[in-house]
């Protein structure tokens, strides 16, 4: 079960973000991936995190079946809530802070993204592409949970598996896929590297630290 934490940034300025604490795992059925959001951690002049208690700042809660679709998807920042599921494409109830209103969407869309690499590693999973350096990408549609507010927005990606490699390490052979994202609306392309269940390299997001190795998919 890998377990560690990533440091999110923003991918145009550097801006740091949060720490996202998680640990993931496949089971009978899929994949579930949970997480708990805290404030950046400030550096010492050691280079290490400074010690003390950070202020959580969200969540998330992912499981997909065995296909890579989301079952159960709960987020939570900034006192709002988001719960949602693939249901006549995708299905959420969003919630307010102060747990007076409910607002039901509904949008014939393949999964959920946003700012967790949770959601890399789950298209990936849904899409289960072939590595091709000639292979046509393959086009899918998902609902953005932007950050503060977790408000939904419906964008088209392109994803293409360009690449696997597998490297030895102390704890085994590691194969690491790197995929060519687009972003359909503005053409903006970017590479994201994953080994197993844990992303290794994207924009905006930093493996800081991971206690066991990537989880192998049958």
């Amino acid at each position: 079960m890998p377990r560690g934490r990533y440091s999110l940034h923003d991918p145009h300025n550097h801006t740091p973000l949060a720490d996202e604490h998680f640990n993931c795992a496949p089971g009978p059925s899929g994949w579930r991936y949970v997480s708990q959001l805290t404030a950046p951690s400030s550096t010492a002049p050691d280079g290490l995190p400074e010690p003390g208690p950070a202020t959580v700042t969200g969540s998330v809660d992912l499981a997909l079946d065995d296909l890579g679709r989301p079952i159960r998807l709960e987020l939570r920042a900034s006192g709002w809530q988001v719960r949602g599921a693939a249901l006549d494409g995708v299905t959420w109830v969003r919630t307010d802070p102060a747990g007076i209103e409910a607002t039901e969407g509904n949008v014939p869309a393949h999964a959920f993204t946003g700012t967790s690499p949770a959601f890399l590693v789950a298209t990936a999973r849904l899409l289960r592409l072939t590595p091709s350096a000639t292979a046509t990408a393959t086009r899918v549609r998902l609902v953005a949970f932007t950050d503060p507010v977790l408000a939904p927005r419906t964008l088209d990606q392109s994803w293409a598996l360009i690449a696997s490699e597998t490297h030895a390490t102390d704890n085994g052979p590691l194969t690491v896929d790197e995929y060519q994202v687009t972003a359909l609306d503005t053409g903006e392309r970017h590479a994201v590297h994953i080994a197993g269940d844990v992303v290794l390299a994207a924009p905006g997001i930093e493996l800081e630290h991971l206690e066991s190795p990537p989880s192998v998919f049958t």
